[in-house]
């Protein structure tokens, strides 16, 4: 079902963008996206905490500074290295994860998505701008980031007791929509991008090579992780998950803010298509190995 639903949500995507009024609908919708759908998610989960988030918080956070550290030990390209590490977790991520493991995922998701955010929330500016940034401006920005300021709500709903209140099914339909509304939001704006980007053959190539280093980087951590922290076990297939998502959409707007020119947004669209036949190919294997 939740394969059916992100196909669908693709399928709608694709097909709304060939409507004028389309490039109007993809901003509110990732925005509806970042701002209030993974936000609820957030909050409902770190209410109702569940043993392991903060293991995949440290997870999510630590294999992206490795990741950026290692391209950027090779290549010099703080840009490139950024595409890289910091993937899109936000509209993509869900909606993949959801499809392959069941709703189920979306509190181990949350973690990844908090630490992977707060990554970029640090990096994201840094990497891009030409000048030094201040570490008090990167502070105030990470604070006021929405995943920071769902974490400020939880941690004030669990203080008032709200995960001890007695029939909570209405926060759990409100959670249950979220979720749905979540992986379908994020698909149909994925669906809306992919039909007006063009990519060249050799952008395809690249992204392809970067893509099987990032998998091997990935194996290698997961296979780390697996033997050195036995709490993360259990989340081993969603980790992974991490290493094949492509770099994070907003990474195009800020290098066009900070440096005037947008060659990241090759490496974003190229890595997407790239990613989607990865994501395909992985859940072939998950259905496999069940």
């Amino acid at each position: 079902m939740a394969m059916l639903v992100a196909l669908v949500a693709f399928c709608c995507g694709w097909l709304l963008a060939a409507q004028d009024w389309s490039n109007r609908l993809k901003p509110i919708l990732a925005s509806l996206l970042a701002c209030c759908l993974i936000p609820v998610v957030i909050i409902y989960n770190m209410v109702f905490y569940q043993p392991g988030s903060l293991g995949l918080m440290l997870f999510s956070f630590g294999s992206a500074l490795v990741l950026y550290a290692l391209f950027f030990y090779f290549s010099h390209d703080r840009l490139r290295a950024l595409c890289f590490s910091y993937v899109n977790l936000a509209w993509l991520g869900f909606p993949f994860a959801i499809a392959l493991f069941g709703p189920e995922i979306s509190a181990a998701m949350v973690a990844l998505y908090i630490g992977g955010s707060i990554f970029g929330n640090i990096w994201a500016v840094t990497a891009v701008c030409s000048t030094p940034q201040p570490w008090t401006a990167i502070a105030v920005k990470v604070l006021r980031s929405p995943p920071m300021i769902a974490l400020a709500v939880a941690g004030l709903a669990r203080l008032s007791g709200l995960q001890h209140v007695q029939d909570p099914h209405l926060l759990q339909w409100v959670y249950f929509f979220c979720k749905w509304a979540m992986s379908f939001a994020g698909m149909c704006v994925l669906g809306m991008w992919l039909r007006h980007t063009k990519v060249a053959w050799d952008d395809v190539l690249h992204s392809s090579q970067v893509a099987g280093i990032k998998l091997l980087c990935g194996a290698v951590l997961c296979g780390v992780t697996y033997l050195a922290f036995a709490a993360l076990r259990p989340f081993i297939g969603v980790i992974f998950l991490l290493f094949c998502l492509p770099p994070a959409a907003n990474i195009v707007a800020l290098e066009t803010h900070y440096q005037g020119t947008g060659r990241s947004a090759a490496y974003i669209a190229a890595g997407t298509m790239v990613s989607c036949v990865i994501v395909l190919l992985y859940a072939v294997v998950l259905h496999i190995l069940r």
